[in-house]
């Protein structure tokens, strides 16, 4: 006796009618396990996105609520020496509101653009129906 293996594709036109019912549970479970496994991958993705959308924020919010006082204080006092005092604040708060927009820049068009380019585990459940849908309506 042979002991063959199954290949993952091969010519289903000689089974019998009770041999394709056999196989329908391996089949239901292995699409399941494939689903849930597209749903991991989803969820993975998605939480390591939006962690790194999280620190860039949480970078971003940084700056625009302390901007390093000490720097900042030691930058006005330096331009003081060139120009007015007024002037030399408001250089080193646009300094601040630049790397504000840097970090959130960052944060976007990084992780959120990629979070939003996703594609959901429902679309592919519903793009593996309509397969099924459409195999089925052929016979």
């Amino acid at each position: 006796m042979t002991d063959q293996k199954k290949a993952p594709l091969r010519d289903r036109a000689d089974d019998s009618l009770f041999t394709l019912i056999g196989d329908v549970p391996d089949l239901v479970k292995n699409l399941v396990k494939a689903e849930v496994a597209a749903l991991k991958k989803y969820v993975g993705t998605l939480v390591k996105h939006g962690g790194w959308t999280l620190i860039f924020a949480i970078a971003a919010l940084f700056f625009l609520f302390w901007t390093v006082p000490a720097f900042l204080a030691f930058l006005i006092i330096l331009l003081d020496l060139w120009m007015p005092l007024w002037a030399s604040a408001l250089i080193v708060l646009g300094i601040g509101v630049v790397m504000i927009a840097v970090c959130g820049l960052w944060a976007y068009v990084r992780h959120v653009r990629a979070i939003i380019k996703l594609e959901s585990p429902g679309a592919a459940a519903k793009a593996d129906a309509a397969i099924v849908k459409e195999f089925s309506d052929e016979f």
